[in-house]
């Protein structure tokens, strides 16, 4: 269910009321278990045995963790769980790559016939509800948390509608706390009722009419300018390849941000906390710092999961520049089963083991009150962004020869200029929003409070604000909702 639909509004309008009508703190967790099945169901149809499966095998995998007598069965349990998670993760998503990698070597040495395909469908939000469970068992065997009391509230966590399909990604210790919240009645604990209060609506209304302004009127209509750049690249001019980039960076940031926005609204409103992914990542001054604001849930996922786990910058500096190369590598890869995400991955290890390397080395650098100027923020603003801005390349473009050429294009530019006149003539919109997209990130970069104070409106004010959106989406909108970005993920 695309929350860009008629259907997920009359879904959630639906799933309120039914919390209004609710007065049981246990019947919340059923029915909202009830509500996040229903919701996955509706887009996965049977591949919502997966997503039992994962939470069944976690969910008494915990309890073994936290009931082993020794270390070494700890170990045992938790390795077991992750081979588990990671297993149907590695089959549902990368067999086919493997195979396909396999006959292409195996043509290459003679080796026989081709192994046949899988042909499997890739099962929605299957990278991300892998990486919610597998922070339980590990959150247990760290001695983080203990295992949750009821199936219920555990299938709750892995399944939470408003962040399934596209994150951002949850820990069990930050939101299992919150199914079993408590308040004290005159001396006797009992479950905290969730209630829908005017303050909590305002600001979660306020999150998702931002985040369906990004997805339905920047991100959708941006993206056939990128299309027309990006399907076909080869040809194409270096401004027109500039400007295909800086439009898909856009436009990918609008359409994940805008999902998460909508997440976190709805969570908002029915008593529900989850993490911000993005914080003006187009703002960032380094590599590091674009990783500290894009997709903040997986960044730090990788960080405490993967980094750290195998030395973080704990050892030789050396092996922490090759720490930082996995991770990124494995991060890219998790986007899909493609090279052009690894290489999307390994450009951004480079990116980071290079800021390493020169902040270790030459730590004045990185001191020097210039950068503290507003002229030294700019210009390191301005690099990071033409370095990310060309990894971006890597992400859209699958065929290895057409991103070379584009990635070439980028760097070393050509400065031919009439058909780029040509195709900006040909997409006067999409032009019209980057524009004005420039123009917003950069005043909610000096008010990053806007969404609360937008929320802080008085009522005639903040009605303004929401029927002002509804007119721009609907004079934009094709009627056609396209899908998020990151459901392919």
């Amino acid at each position: 269910m695309l929350f860009n639909t008629v259907e997920f509004v009359i879904f959630f309008v639906v799933v309120m009321t039914v919390f209004v009508m609710i007065k049981n703190r246990n019947s919340h967790h059923i029915f909202l278990l009830a509500a996040s099945y229903f919701f996955f169901y509706y887009s996965s149809n049977y591949l919502i045995t997966l997503l039992i499966f994962t939470t069944i095998w976690d969910f008494y995998f915990g309890k073994m963790i936290y009931s082993a007598s020794n270390l070494k069965q700890k170990k045992i349990f938790l390795i077991l769980s992750l081979a588990g998670n990671l297993g149907l993760l590695g089959f549902f998503k990368y067999a086919d790559f493997a195979i396909t990698q396999f006959n292409v070597l195996g043509n290459y040495f003679d080796l026989g016939d081709n192994i046949p395909l899988f042909h499997l469908a890739l099962p929605i939000a299957i990278s991300f509800y892998t990486f919610h469970s597998i922070t339980y068992t590990v959150g247990i065997y760290r001695g983080q948390l203990t295992p949750t009391k009821t199936f219920t509230e555990y299938a709750i966590f892995v399944a939470f509608f408003p962040q399934l399909v596209a994150g951002p990604i949850l820990r069990a210790k930050d939101f299992l706390p919150q199914l079993r919240e408590k308040i004290d009645n005159f001396g006797s604990a009992r479950l905290k009722q969730i209630r829908l209060d005017q303050t909590s609506l305002k600001l979660g209304i306020t999150m998702m009419a931002t985040g369906f302004l990004k997805k339905m009127l920047f991100a959708d209509n941006i993206s056939p300018l990128v299309n027309d750049v990006f399907n076909n690249p080869i040809g194409q001019d270096s401004f027109t390849i500039i400007l295909g980039a800086i439009g898909f960076g856009i436009q990918i940031y609008c359409d994940f941000s805008g999902y998460s926005d909508i997440a976190l609204g709805a969570a908002h409103i029915i008593g529900f906390k989850i993490p911000i992914n993005f914080n003006k990542p187009y703002f960032a001054t380094s590599p590091s710092d674009f990783w500290r604001r894009w997709h903040i849930s997986l960044s730090t996922w990788l960080r405490d999961y993967l980094y750290i786990p195998l030395g973080g910058n704990k050892k030789s500096k050396p092996r922490t520049y090759l720490n930082l190369m996995i991770v990124m590598f494995l991060g890219g890869l998790w986007h899909g089963a493609s090279w052009n995400f690894v290489i999307w991955g390994i450009l951004h290890g480079t990116y980071l083991s290079i800021h390493k390397i020169l902040s270790d080395r030459f730590p004045i650098l990185a001191n020097h009150r210039f950068f503290k100027t507003r002229i030294g923020a700019i210009i390191s603003i301005l690099i990071t962004q033409y370095l990310i801005f060309l990894t971006w390349i890597a992400f859209r473009v699958e065929n290895t020869d057409a991103m070379f050429y584009a990635m070439q294009k980028y760097v070393f530019v050509d400065f031919a200029i009439t058909n780029t006149i040509t195709f900006v003539a040909s997409h006067k919109l999409s032009m019209a929003l980057i524009g004005l997209f420039i123009i917003i990130h950069f005043v909610s970069f000096r008010r990053p409070n806007i969404i609360q104070q937008i929320a802080n409106y008085s009522p005639i004010r903040w009605t303004l604000f929401l029927v002002s959106i509804m007119i721009a989406i609907f004079f934009f909108y094709d009627g056609n909702p396209e899908d998020f970005i990151y459901f392919k993920f």
